[in-house]
């Protein structure tokens, strides 16, 4: 029966008595370390489930300590087991194997009930434990009974080792005395290598945690470098399936000209062999009448030929030298092969999270309560009047760049003015040079419709194609002194590019006249 009921304190997972259990909601008790285990394969299913009675849970469920169980599974631990447990018999029951309740210490013998109570109650026996090393409880040099602890020595004495022993004057104790001295030195051990072993526990969970995030960022950076690279050969399979078609377009259309051309000339050369040949008979002939009569060579040329040069007809007009062949879409093809690369170039940039600065915001721009949309109104704003606020159509982002690679998108409304960009700090905020792009503090890429251009300095530089999408990307390289700006298509497209040394942190820069601009 003790068995049975021990066994019902064994954990479900591990099978052996719990160790710090836990309880989860449904009332089952797991060591922590097993349920820890069993919920961390669960991770990846998205569902929970107890192994004892399989409930579920749609988030990992919370662990609570089973206090009562635990300060139950201490006490047994620390408990000595029961008489019937020991396998120690009756020393007197020799007909039977009867289990043994108690040790005489004097008669060195286990007695079970029945002859418990026939045994002396006399003090000299000393009753304890069952035990099967008797001998151990008496000391080795004077064969008394152990009944003191000396806390000096850390020994376990006799009577006689106290009184005339080495022990002599030293502090003694009684066995239980010293007994209930270690056992609470003890607890008070145990809690604190309980206490240690949850704080690793948890310290090895946080690692746990850490590697799953290094884990997952690791997946998730080599899911998207093969769908890079899986893009790059695909963009690169679909430029050389279209140079070749080119090429192949081309030599076609300048062959079939030169065809037709060779099979004149055969033509030609034929007749002129046929005529040729007239002539060598005429002159190999005998009989000059016969010469006479024919026409004069002058005439013998076929009349729709033309005599000479004065009319080829276009026949003996040269064809085309091959250098003719026109080599610009090769050109092209690198250019945009630039423009792969510039989309490769991306990758390796950190996405910046903009927010504008409401202070810099001018009156009319209307700022949406996330920061990261600014609105054209005519009402005016409510806000005070500062020396940093612009006079015109623009606001500032609040986070600065003095370093390192980055990129932000921003998304335009259509049929609407819009300049997007970065600039100084030391911008002005009022006059004709506050104007992004039109001094020597800021650089923009201007939207107008679907025509765009970059400006720096009032420079302006149109781009040469329309521009269908509406969002676009604005990357930062500050050590390399190149921003640049993109349109986001499929597959990315590089715009400009500008080049400079920057000489002070860099501000993201709105500007728009009606409509709005979304950063990303």
């Amino acid at each position: 029966m003790a068995s049975a009921a021990l066994r019902e304190l064994d954990c479900s997972v591990c099978l052996i008595t719990y160790t710090d259990p836990v309880m989860l909601r449904c009332g089952h008790n797991f060591c922590r370390v097993c349920i820890g285990r069993v919920l961390d394969t669960q991770d990846g299913a998205g569902v929970y489930s107890c192994p004892e009675c399989r409930e579920e849970y749609q988030e990992r469920p919370a662990l609570m300590r089973n206090i009562a169980l635990r300060n139950l599974m201490e006490n047994i631990l620390l408990t000595p087991p029961t008489p019937t447990e020991t396998g120690i018999c009756c020393t007197y029951c020799v007909d039977s194997a009867v289990p043994a309740v108690i040790s005489c210490l004097l008669c060195e013998a286990s007695l079970c009930d029945k002859h418990l109570r026939a045994h002396s109650k006399s003090p000299e026996h000393v009753l304890s434990e069952p035990s099967t090393s008797l001998e151990k409880r008496k000391c080795s040099v004077h064969k008394e009974l152990i009944r003191y602890y000396c806390t000096e020595d850390a020994a376990c004495i006799c009577v006689s080792c106290y009184r005339i022993g080495e022990h002599n004057g030293h502090k003694m104790e009684s066995l239980d005395e010293a007994s209930k001295n270690k056992k609470k030195k003890l607890r008070n051990f145990l809690q604190q290598l309980m206490t240690k072993r949850e704080e690793t526990e948890e310290r090895a969970q946080s690692v746990e945690e850490r590697r799953r995030k290094v884990q997952e960022k690791a997946a998730g950076e080599a899911e998207r470098v093969t769908a890079l690279f899986t893009d790059i050969r695909r963009q690169l399979d679909d430029l050389e399936k279209r140079v070749l078609s080119e090429i192949s377009r081309q030599e076609k259309e300048e062959t079939l000209p030169l065809s037709a051309l060779i099979q004149q000339l055969e033509i030609k050369k034929e007749k002129l062999s046929r005529k040729m040949r007239h002539i060598e008979e005429l002159c190999n002939l005998a009989d000059p009448l016969t010469v006479l009569q024919e026409p004069d060579t002058g005439d013998l040329c076929d009349p729709e030929e033309g005599g000479g040069d004065e009319d080829t007809g276009g026949h003996d007009r040269q064809p085309h030298d091959v250098d003719d062949l026109d080599v610009a879409v090769i050109s092209d093809t690198f250019r945009t092969l630039c423009d792969i690369i510039s989309g490769i170039r991306i990758y390796g940039e950190v996405p910046a999270d903009i927010l504008v600065d409401v202070n810099t915001a001018n009156n009319n721009l209307l700022i949406s309560d996330d920061l990261k949309t600014a609105t054209w109104t005519k009402k005016k704003q409510n806000r005070s009047e500062r020396s940093d606020r612009f006079q015109d159509y623009q606001v500032m982002s609040s986070r600065r760049f003095s370093s390192g690679r980055h990129y932000w998108d921003v998304e335009i409304s259509r049929s609407v003015q819009s300049k997007v960009g970065m600039c100084y700090p030391s911008i002005d905020r009022r006059g004709d040079q506050s104007l992004v792009g039109d001094n020597n503090k800021s650089w923009c890429m201007w939207r107008w419709n679907n025509q765009c251009s970059v400006i720096h300095n009032s420079k302006v530089i149109w781009l040469p194609d329309n521009i269908a999408s509406n969002r676009f990307r604005i990357c930062l390289d500050y050590e390399a002194g190149q921003l640049s700006f993109y349109e986001l298509c499929d597959p990315i497209r590089h715009l400009h590019t500008f080049t400079a040394t920057f000489t002070e942190p860099l501000h993201a820069v709105l500007w728009l006249s009606r409509g709005s601009v979304k950063i990303l």
